[in-house]
């Protein structure tokens, strides 16, 4: 059966009068008259006649099924441990005695908990570092678990988180250092190639599914040449384990984004080029920003560790929780998923100090991002695809949680494109959020956040440049009933999948906008009538 015409409480928001024009009272009783009259006179239409309106074309590159995965999980638990949290090393020399790892507290499923209850979705262990030690009893060195103390010999910690993981139905995902310091036949390529596949098979084949390997181009400066076969790994890696995604400096399934302190650019593309980058030389901003005009998608990661180094050290102390929320903005916030690294310690479990800032951490986030101050909003657009009359393609869309259902405008080569809320109430709010369903590619590229004054003018709070999978901007706090959404550039139809906005009070922020917005911009209770294509809203 053909569907009603969605209702249009207010549209296009271009034909607001300017400041001088002429702008009359009304009342929120007569409000409601016309809505509900609106209501009554719409028209019915048989069900003989109906067509649907197809989606729109995705826009090329797109994500593979691994990596929307991947980018739905938003934030993952890098587990640095080896004989190096013994040693107060970062990186150890790989002559260290085995002995010297002993942590008689392990516990690999309490990792899992505190990974699963800060809302991390996978954990990524340093099965191998470039001291050498491998975690799990390898076949192909002597160096490793199996020549420890530990659980006299008998031990796998690969073995026992992968099975704590799986428990807790968290993804697992394995750093194989290239770089192998303890190894005799670094150094000649073809052997230590095939030594390298050899522990990459066992990893790969021992511990159930794996849904990242982890590897990089680090290397001291004057340690023997080597070339990494990396095509030849990355092969096998998709052919072993075909659901797990590859990250490296280059891809070619995510890539570094070009520091170690988890901040990525404002614009920040998923689409890349991998022949342009090499792994352990690839330009940092080309690392950071991607590639508009790319042929393939490799969305960024953003590693930081809690702590100054990477491997657990007796005195140091981790971040605060408000500087993991101000990574978090700069990492998940610009199109990115962040890679936390919380080191175990000597013991095998992660220290109560870093518990206690990820708990807080985890509280910080919840009170900002689980409510959507805008979920009762009337949204409207500039066009909607099909003139409204398909659900799949409707303004409100934008209020649903997820990256499957979107707002779509109408193909008409419009030069910008707008979608309009009105809250029904003045709210205040310093956050903006903004998703793009990413499975049909990565296509705004400027967009602004404007909100209506008290004197019917738009005004401006923030402006975006890159959106992808999150978006989120902070901006002093405003208070308004009005709300547009303005996406200036975009590669192709621009589609929005969710929109919300949250107040943030623990980032250091401005109490409000400049003046500019109009003084009476917040609490103000100014009735203005504002014609907008043949329909009223009041600004309150």
């Amino acid at each position: 059966m053909k569907k009603k015409p969605a209702i249009r409480f207010f549209g296009y928001c271009n034909n607001i009068p300017k400041p001088s024009s002429a702008i009359n009272s009304i009342s929120q009783t007569q409000i409601s008259i016309v809505f509900l009259l609106s209501l009554l006179l719409q028209p019915i239409s048989s069900s003989s006649s109906s067509i649907s309106s197809p989606p729109p074309l995705p826009i090329l590159p797109i994500p593979s099924a691994s990596q929307i995965q991947w980018q739905l999980g938003n934030m993952a638990l890098f587990l640095h441990f080896g004989p190096n949290t013994f040693t107060d090393s970062e990186w150890g020399t790989g002559h260290v005695d085995p002995s010297v790892f002993n942590p008689t507290n392990l516990d690999a499923a309490q990792w899992v908990r505190v990974a699963k209850d800060a809302g991390f979705s996978r954990l990524i262990l340093t099965a191998k570092h470039h001291d050498g030690f491998c975690l799990w009893p390898s076949e192909y060195t002597n160096y490793s678990v199996r020549s420890s103390p530990w659980r006299n010999g008998e031990g796998d910690v690969v073995g026992e988180l992968a099975k704590a993981a799986k428990e807790a139905g968290l993804g697992l995902g394995l750093y194989l250092s290239p770089w192998d310091r303890h190894e005799p036949c670094y150094g000649n390529t073809l052997e230590y190639n095939e030594f390298y596949v050899g522990q990459m098979t066992e990893l790969l084949t021992r511990y159930g599914e794996i849904k990242e390997v982890w590897l990089d181009g680090a290397k001291g400066k004057d340690e023997k040449d080597m070339e990494y076969f990396f095509d030849s790994w990355f092969s096998l890696i998709h052919q072993l384990q075909p659901g797990a995604v590859i990250f490296s400096d280059a891809g070619p399934d995510c890539r570094w984004i070009g520091d170690e302190a988890g901040v990525a650019k404002p614009t920040c593309w998923s689409l890349f080029n991998c022949s342009a980058a090499k792994i352990g030389g690839t330009d940092s901003r080309y690392s950071g920003e991607g590639d508009p005009f790319g042929h393939d998608w490799v969305p960024a990661e953003c590693d930081v560790s809690i702590r100054p180094g990477w491997f657990w050290h007796p005195l140091e102390v981790p971040k605060s929780a408000r500087t993991l929320l101000d990574i978090y903005y700069k990492s998940a916030g610009r199109n990115c998923l962040l890679l936390l690294n919380v080191p175990p310690n000597s013991s095998g479990l992660i220290s109560a100090e870093d518990i206690q800032v990820l708990q807080e951490f985890t509280k910080i986030r919840d009170s900002i991002f689980s409510h959507n101050l805008a979920e009762n909003a009337l949204v409207d657009a500039s066009s909607t695809r099909g003139n409204g009359e398909d659900d799949r393609f409707i303004p409100s869309n934008v209020l649903k949680e997820g990256i499957y259902t979107y707002w779509a405008p109408a193909q008409n080569h419009q030069p910008t494109w707008s979608l309009y809320l009105n809250l029904q109430e003045f709210i205040s709010f310093n956050v903006l959020h903004i998703q793009e369903p990413i499975h049909m590619g990565q296509r705004i590229v400027e967009f602004h956040f404007d909100v209506l004054n008290d004197e019917g003018v738009w005004r401006t709070v923030v402006r975006g440049s890159t959106v992808g999978y999150r978006r989120i901007l902070k901006f002093p706090t405003v208070e308004s009933q009005f709300l547009r959404l303005v996406i200036e550039k975009s590669r192709a139809d621009p589609l929005v999948s969710y929109l919300g906005i949250h107040v943030d009070n623990f980032s250091h922020l401005s109490s409000h906008l400049d003046k500019t917005l109009g003084a009476g911009i917040n609490g103000s209770n100014i009735r203005r009538q504002i014609t907008l294509n043949n329909s009223q809203i009041s600004a309150v």
